[in-house]
């Protein structure tokens, strides 16, 4: 039996609130059984997701995904390289995109490797589109952006759309992708260094910092027109704000309510009967409704990248060991741009 030491990021209890490094995730160091079965791989992981909906998996009951295991290491999508193979389909060097677990080396069962992506030219585009983007603007978020606007809120040009959380990891590129479909686009961030980029790298029309006064009246000084769609991604008075402030017939997509995922008394959206009173529309969504965009999203956002239509900032921690605390972040509004994980490089 051939075994190799392996660091693994572990969930180790239920928060209520806000979750701990070293309380409810932690990182130690275990024994794998690099041994492989038929039709198994090996893979050396190199960047993870580290994304808002993972708060969701460490309830008891999570609405959507299977939850995590107290005691198991925490997955999430990710990019990994097969070093090791007996699997002719997935040949060492190979490159897969799927659900990674958050250690250094996975052995991937034969049930379980035909659900990941291999990124054929991974290795020809990572000078020009680098590797970390694919669990960024070319993966889940990124789709999660692309099939959203486009199925979601319909949009028109001459339209206005208001984001929130428009730095992360999906709002910055909704934001550019409404601009080069002719929309005025709006945007709030937590952070003035972050309103700025909006404004200067994005250019959107408008920006505001949400912690700097009312939601309310900075959306209303920023849209004085009103919007027409809401694209959000925090919930709580970000949606009640822009309840009062969507025009007749306007579209809310629901991607997230990150405002609501570390409370026990989530917020009371009080102005709900806008939804009826301005004839709105208000539709949830999840990315794998989407999964048959896959390759034509790849395609035509690679292409966006390398041709400069689409800029992306990614926020990214080195090492597994900082992994909590970069995940917990997000929840504190820590990161700037794309939350990534790197364990390793190509």
């Amino acid at each position: 039996m051939v075994t190799t030491s392996n660091k693994t990021v572990v969930f180790r209890k239920t928060p209520s609130e806000y979750p701990v490094a070293g309380e409810h995730l932690d990182v130690e160091t275990r024994e794998l059984v690099t041994d492989l079965k038929e039709n198994e791989v090996l893979t050396r992981n190199l960047f993870l997701s580290a994304d808002p909906y993972l708060r969701g998996r460490m309830r008891p009951s999570p609405s959507y995904i299977p939850g995590y295991v107290i005691g198991s290491p925490l997955d999430s999508y990710g990019v990994a390289e097969v070093v090791s193979s007996k699997n002719p389909a997935y040949p060492v060097g190979t490159i897969i995109y799927g659900t990674v677990r958050w250690e250094e080396y996975s052995v991937i069962s034969a049930d379980r490797i035909s659900s990941f992506e291999i990124l054929p030219k991974a290795r020809e585009l990572a000078s020009r589109i680098p590797l970390s983007n694919y669990v960024g603007v070319a993966g889940m978020p990124g789709q999660t952006a692309y099939s959203s606007l486009k199925a979601v809120a319909k949009p028109k040009a001459g339209e206005t759309i208001y984001i929130s959380a428009a730095s992360g990891a999906v709002g910055q590129l909704v934001g550019q992708l409404a601009k080069l479909q002719g929309l005025r686009v709006v945007g709030s961030a937590g952070s003035d260094a972050k309103v700025e980029y909006l404004l200067k790298e994005l250019k959107f029309d408008a920006a505001f910092n949400y912690k700097n006064g009312s939601v309310l009246e900075s959306l209303r000084e920023a849209a004085p027109e009103g919007i027409d769609i809401y694209y959000d991604n925090v919930g709580a008075e970000h949606l009640e704000a822009a309840l009062e402030v969507l025009n007749k017939y306007g579209r809310v997509v629901a991607c997230g309510q990150i405002a609501d995922y570390n409370t026990k008394t989530p917020y009371g959206v009080k102005n709900l009967m806008y939804i009826v009173a301005k004839s709105l529309r208000v539709e949830g969504f999840l990315v794998t409704d989407y999964t048959r965009e896959r390759k034509d999203f790849l395609n035509e956002i690679s292409q966006s990248i390398l041709n400069g239509d689409i800029i992306y900032k990614e926020d990214i921690t080195d090492g597994l060991d900082k992994a909590p605390e970069a995940l917990i972040g997000i929840f504190h509004g820590k990161n700037f741009g794309k939350a990534v994980i790197k364990i390793a490089d190509l």
